[in-house]
């Protein structure tokens, strides 16, 4: 009996967990003068840009969930709408922390006035480290929260059936909120940095500049609200596909079904109690610092797995060990990850320096060195992936695949709070610049950012692992079904002209869908290039410090065309795998799912590692590094980071939802189709 109640009583203690830690982050002083007003119009432009996306993508989700209702019944549209609606709150909830949680961080990095000036500044940096963890945290732990107990609440109101939908309402919100977000937040940045930075030569977040709280709103909406949906979508579908895996091969057996809800809630304790160790120690590595809570975690859930796996599959058909070495194959690819993602974006390794390298010999040369980088990034990531699925798949055959994506995956709540830190800190550095705060807290601040810009792309490149191996689960419940509903096993065979067709039509869709996401930044920061250019041509007194910038204009200007043109981009992973099914057929449908996983692997990685590669080595320059700010080399590597925003935030990361969108549309009309 406590094993079916257990998943939702710890959802529960998750979600009273994050509100105790609002409560803590609300008693934090909040940083005085300009900054309270600067506080506000970043919140307030995050409000709204995410009422009005919202507002969009509510249409959509109405007219599908009464396509449900219709064709598939209630169960299902009411599993669609579940999804979507606790998939939108996450991402709002973790906006609206974050946007309280930046200017407290700003104030709480002024150095103590206690002690040495070396003292004084680590203490400034540990409160400063605390607090954002915390805001991040609030995000990671309350997206895990609410997706095991949406997906363990819903099963056992109605059963397996009804999860499908349930994942697909998450799906679509999560490629809403990536696409709309990451077109938000790049556009505004590169379009601020491009006259700011490089025409006006004047500091990042410089007040002066009329698109700075845009570029701060953007922050919010874009990192914490995106990856909020993106990663409940991607955890609520591991879910859901492992234990339709479970039900569909071992079906008078429930506990493979009820394994994953057990995992995920074990999970959620451990990452709560690694949080306690997200402590800066002597030797001041915030990253070391993260870590510590990350280790924490893992380890305490490998220990915990063996019990839980050895008591409730006792006497099974597969040997409980092999499920739980399949365990441990996920948690040794998250952390592999977080190895392999740092080494190619961190400034203290060889790939960073070599981009900051070739910027002294130009901006081509850098923008050549970033994307050789980018491609590079991918080897070592596949490889792993690689080697975990045939290694779980050799333990435990599919369902040791899902289990190892399900354990990879039940660490969220901790990984999320390490990325979503990074957003707050870039915003409390933003919001101490243009409140004129001492330059002592802009140092603490832009060093608690320097790390957020890894801990970014880590956790990024842990969503897009973790998103190609549910899809390949999915994909497999897909095969699966088509099996139970034919009768024959279902066979994808390479001479099949429908099947090679599939995967060249599914290979092409990563590249389409990043394209339009690529060009949707281009257009709308050229729109933000040219109002800024306004107003410092027309504001008398704007370039002196003297006359105050139109900020509303650019935040209105990047949230139109933001829900203008997310539009298309997020239908597409809907509406592709429909007419290939429906005019190719199931055959043709598989080949295009297996297409789209392997190449938006490629995409996805190689994007988003590349681009945070040329951030870093810009701020590796910025450092004072090969000339410094203002340097030849500096301007170069701030052309790199230009083109590597929309790489990073916003095609190379909305490529984990789209891929499975495909799976799930695909799973949901296979009845259809066979």
């Amino acid at each position: 009996m406590l094993i079916i109640y257990f998943p939702i009583i710890v959802s529960l203690f998750a979600i009273a967990f994050v509100f105790f830690l609002i409560v803590k982050i609300n008693k934090a002083p909040v940083a005085k003068g300009k900054a309270i007003a600067i506080t506000a119009a970043i919140q307030e432009g995050a409000i709204s840009y995410l009422k009005r996306q919202y507002k969009t993508v509510s249409v959509v989700a109405l007219v599908l969930f009464l396509g449900l209702w219709i064709f598939m019944g209630w169960v299902m549209a009411f599993g669609f709408l579940i999804g979507a609606f606790l998939s939108g709150l996450s991402g709002f909830i973790g906006m609206l922390v974050s946007t309280q949680t930046n200017t407290r961080v700003a104030e709480a990095s002024r150095p103590s006035g206690r002690g040495s000036p070396d003292e004084a500044a680590r203490r400034g940096l540990a409160q400063g480290l605390d607090l954002s963890f915390k805001g991040g945290l609030v995000t990671g732990l309350l997206v895990v929260s609410l997706g095991l107990l949406a997906v363990s609440g819903y099963y056992f109101l109605t059963g397996i059936s009804g999860l499908i939908a349930l994942g697909f309402g998450a799906s679509l919100i999560s490629v809403f909120a990536r696409v709309g977000g990451g077109i938000y937040t790049k556009a505004a940045d590169v379009g601020t940095d491009m006259v700011g930075k490089i025409e006006k030569n004047i500091p990042e977040d410089d007040p002066r500049n009329p698109g700075v709280i845009a570029d701060q709103v953007g922050d919010n909406v874009g990192d914490c609200a995106g990856m909020a949906a993106d990663i409940f979508e991607t955890y609520s579908v591991a879910m859901v596909a492992a234990m339709i895996l479970g039900a569909l091969l071992y079906p008078k057996s429930p506990q493979f079904v009820l394994l994953p809800l057990m995992l995920g809630s074990i999970s959620i304790l451990t990452s709560i109690i690694g949080s306690f160790f997200v402590k800066l120690g002597k030797s001041k590595s915030i990253m070391g610092a993260m870590y510590k809570g990350v280790i924490v975690s893992i380890i305490l859930s490998a220990v915990a797995f063996y019990f839980v796996i050895s008591k409730m599959m006792a006497g099974q058909m597969v040997a409980a060990n092999n499920l739980f070495l399949s365990c441990i194959v996920g948690l040794v690819i998250a952390a592999g990850m977080f190895v392999i993602v740092e080494y190619y974006t961190s400034k203290k390794y060889g790939p960073v320096k070599s981009i900051a390298q070739a910027s002294e010999t130009g901006h081509g040369t850098n923008i050549i060195r970033g994307i050789g980088i980018g491609m590079q990034s991918t080897a070592f990531p596949i490889l792993l992936i690689a080697s975990g699925i045939i290694i779980s798949f050799g333990l435990a055959g599919i369902y040791g695949v899902a289990l190892a994506v399900v354990s990879m995956l039940s660490i969220s709540g901790i990984v999320v709070g390490v990325d979503a830190y990074g957003p707050i800190t870039d915003n409390a550095g933003g919001i101490a610049e243009m409140s004129g705060m001492d330059p002592e807290v802009r140092k603490i601040t832009d060093a608690l950012d320097a790390v957020g810009n890894t801990t970014k792309a880590v956790t990024k490149g842990y969503a897009i692992a973790s998103a190609g191996l549910a899809a390949l689960v999915l994909f497999s419940a897909y095969t699966q079904e088509i099996t139970n509903r034919l009768g024959t096993v279902a066979i994808f065979d390479l001479s099949n002209p429908k099947v090679i067709a599939g995967l060249l039509i599914g290979g092409l869709l990563p590249y389409l869908f990043a394209s339009f996401l690529m060009g949707a930044v281009g257009k709308t920061a050229g729109k933000v290039v040219q109002e800024v250019r306004r107003q410092f041509r027309e504001i008398k007194g704007l370039m002196e410090g003297t006359a105050k910038p139109e900020y509303g204009k650019c935040v209105d200007i990047v949230t139109k065309a933001a829900i203008k043109e997310m539009m298309i981009p997020a239908l597409i992973p809907v509406v592709a795998p429909i007419l290939v099914g429906v005019f190719l057929g199931p055959e043709a449908l598989g080949g295009l799912l297996i297409g789209a996983t392997v190449t938006g692997l490629f995409v996805g990685i190689s994007m988003t590692t590349g681009g945070a590669a040329w951030d870093n080595a810009k701020k590796y320059i910025e450092e004072g590094n090969l000339g410094g700010k203002g340097s030849f080399a500096h301007q170069a590597a701030v052309t790199g980071d230009t083109v590597g925003d929309p790489y990073k935030d916003t095609a190379g990361p909305a490529i984990n939802p789209m891929i499975k969108v495909l799976n799930i549309v695909a799973l949901l009309i296979v009845a259809f189709l066979v």
